[in-house]
């Protein structure tokens, strides 16, 4: 899929109004314009799915912020307990589109989201579902008019960081070059590469916050000159459709398809 196909269907609903479902998952950090597959059998996901499936297509992606929680609401949500009791997630997320469903045996589904737009959660909600949902106000990119001139100095500069960490070949270093010459912008290119690399979670959701591009480019350069991060094999053929899909484990790239 290419960055123009992804871009045509990562806009929202004119009717959206900020209530989102949520899909917390520990460690997982989805950036807009970014590709996760995930594997959904437990029964609340199942509800949240097909609903998804039946309205909008929407399902956002949040961090947990205590994994020992996620064993304790497997147990509990089946008793609806209070929104304070449920375990914490981190306020920014990632509103995701779907745009591959596979049913599969036993009502379990496979799907392939792509993130559309950075939130922020305002509050959860109580709405008798057995699944989690919250009200969002989206972050929206922001680029400094005083930064236009510098811009292409920016982009340059990011990918040639990333080019320094990435296995070198034939393949990958034709995908830098065509990045570079490309109309992609600043402010996708530090998204994909941000999903990509395996930080930790903390970093991505710091990355994720910044609504100011070049102060996140930049601040995605730091981090990768910063080095200490462990690469086994970081596909970007074909440009930017590979690095959307490669994974944010420190073990495989691509990524495995969730197991919740």
């Amino acid at each position: 899929m290419s960055f123009d196909s992804i871009t045509g269907v990562t806009s929202l609903p004119d009717d959206f109004d900020g209530l989102v479902r949520l899909f917390p998952l520990p460690g997982m950090v989805l950036f807009p314009h970014a590709m996760q597959p995930l594997h959904v059998f437990e029964p609340r996901y199942v509800d949240m799915l097909q609903e998804a499936l039946s309205t909008d297509h929407l399902i956002t992606m949040a961090t947990l912020t205590n994994q020992q929680g996620n064993v304790a609401i497997d147990e509990v949500t089946k008793l609806k307990v209070p929104l304070n009791m449920l375990p914490p997630i981190s306020p920014t997320v990632c509103v995701g589109k779907i745009i591959s469903h596979a049913e599969l045996e036993g009502d379990r589904h496979n799907i392939l989201i792509v993130g559309t737009r950075r939130a922020t959660v305002r509050h959860e909600l109580e709405t008798g579902r057995s699944f989690r949902t919250a009200r969002v106000d989206l972050i929206d990119d922001f680029y400094l008019p005083a930064g236009t001139k510098k811009r292409a100095d920016l982009k340059k500069r990011l990918l040639e960081a990333f080019g320094k960490i990435i296995p070198v070949s034939e393949g990958s270093q034709k995908s830098l070059h065509d990045l570079m010459a490309g109309q992609m912008g600043v402010g996708p290119i530090t998204d994909i590469i941000a999903y990509t690399l395996p930080f930790d979670p903390e970093d991505k959701i710091r990355l994720l916050a910044m609504s100011d591009v070049d102060e996140r480019a930049e601040a995605l350069i730091r981090l990768i000159q910063k080095g200490g991060l462990d690469l086994q094999s970081v596909s970007v053929e074909e440009g930017n459709v590979d690095l959307a899909e490669s994974s944010r484990s420190r073990k495989d790239f691509p990524p495995p398809f969730s197991v919740n």
